[in-house]
């Protein structure tokens, strides 16, 4: 009981003191608004940055490994000299590691032309993508039907004209009516549309997205295009299992297969690689914790000034109430009570600018953004108050503990 009348009272005198001297403790505070401000504004954008460069990465799938002629590089300089001279994925190479893998969830290999045209009638769709695809690689990467459905085996093994086309193109084919059974023309072939892809909308990098593609059997694709050594490059995607950690066991299977189905030596180089999808998450993730530490660094100075503001708002707290403080301790209250109720009283002070930058922070979130959504998450509320409460028990300690050894007599002949 004797608590819950501390934390009462202690709230009720920093109540008083933000009424008494409301602008001396607005300025006080302004220190810690700035800083939780800063610091909290700049972990939400770092939170919703990282969180919309996952989901825009997430169209190139989860738990997979793409066997390409080119290793995936994020800065630094990058020797393309090595890997000219390699080799592109086959379909030979696909059919094989999809009969003797064992630790996959599923192979494909798919291969992708970017900048063509699709036209039904009078209605053109420009600058969309084309990507052909084995059956398998619904397995690795999901695509989501809105309406028809997917391939059946038999289509893509007898690489008929079907397709199936994102959510833009068949708005903008097929205004007035649906998409799904109707006929579009591509690079001079006729396709057959089967499915349409449910909408993907605008990722952060301007990456093709399902959106604007339209997705047809790989077989139909090297038809039209040369998937061949000199022409397009194609992929081949490894679904890993849940079972595989890491899908260290996975990498060790197919880079030993590839090597055995290329013929290379042991002292051999691999004439191929393995990207990872990790490998782009975290050198984002590296960089987003830079700028999360210069956050904390530029907060950190506003609140060290708020601190010392706090502190010096407790002093003159303190030379106030001395006399109170002496009739408190005359009446038996213990040194304790004194020390938390200044302590309390600081933490408080704290916590309300910290609250003021925190629904700063909230107010910039409810600002519509069209390319990445802002939200404050409760995990960075509950780091702004606690960081708030801290700075106040840091600020407080010392006019606290004066306060609490004051002697009665002489603080009751203060006044």
């Amino acid at each position: 009981m004797i608590y819950i009348r501390l934390i009462a009272e202690s709230f009720r005198f920093a109540w008083q003191a933000l009424r008494a001297n409301l602008l001396r403790t607005i300025l006080s505070l302004l220190g810690v608004t700035i800083g939780i401000f800063a610091i909290i504004s700049v972990f939400t954008l770092v939170d919703s940055l990282e969180r919309n460069v996952r989901e825009s990465m997430s169209f190139i799938g989860d738990k997979v490994l793409y066997v390409q002629k080119w290793p995936w590089s994020f800065g630094g300089s990058y020797p393309w000299w090595k890997y000219f001279q390699r080799p592109e994925p086959t379909v030979r190479e696909f059919r094989l590691l999809d009969r003797n893998l064992n630790n996959d969830a599923g192979v494909a290999i798919f291969a992708s032309k970017g900048n063509v045209t699709y036209k039904f009638r009078n209605n053109s769709f420009s600058n969309g993508n084309l990507m052909g695809v084995s059956y398998e690689y619904n397995k690795v990467s999901e695509i989501p039907i809105e309406d028809g459905r997917y391939f059946v085996p038999q289509e893509v093994e007898a690489a008929r004209n079907v397709m199936v086309v994102g959510k833009e193109i068949a708005e903008t084919l097929f205004p007035f009516s649906g998409a799904v059974g109707q006929e579009l023309k591509v690079a001079g072939q006729r396709f057959k549309i089967i499915g349409v892809i449910e909408r993907q909308g605008e990722n952060m990098f301007g990456m093709p997205n399902f959106d604007q593609m339209g997705v047809i059997p790989y077989g139909s694709f090297s038809k039209m295009y040369d998937t061949g050594p000199n022409g397009i490059g194609s992929t081949l995607a490894v679904k890993g299992r849940d079972d595989d950690p890491g899908l260290q066991e996975l990498e060790y299977e197919t880079r030993g297969m590839m090597r055995n189905i290329r013929g290379l030596r042991p002292r051999d180089e691999d004439s191929f690689a393995i990207n990872r999808p990790e490998m782009a998450t975290q050198a984002v993730t590296g960089f987003f914790q830079v700028v999360g530490l210069a956050g904390w660094v530029i907060g950190g100075f506003a609140i060290l000034v708020g601190g010392f503001g706090i502190a010096n708002i407790m002093f003159v707290s303190v030379k106030e109430r001395t006399n109170i403080i002496g009739i408190q301790k005359s009446l038996g209250a213990k040194n304790y009570f004194i020390l938390f109720q200044f302590l309390f009283e600081s933490v408080f002070l704290s916590i309300i600018g910290g609250g003021i930058g925190i629904l700063l922070v909230f107010l910039l979130t409810l600002i519509p953004q069209e390319m990445m959504k802002i939200s404050l998450s409760v995990g960075n509320i509950i780091l702004g108050l606690g960081v708030s409460a801290v700075i106040g028990m840091l600020s407080g300690i010392i006019p606290a503990v004066l306060a609490s050894n004051l002697d009665p007599v002489v603080a009751i002949r203060s006044k």
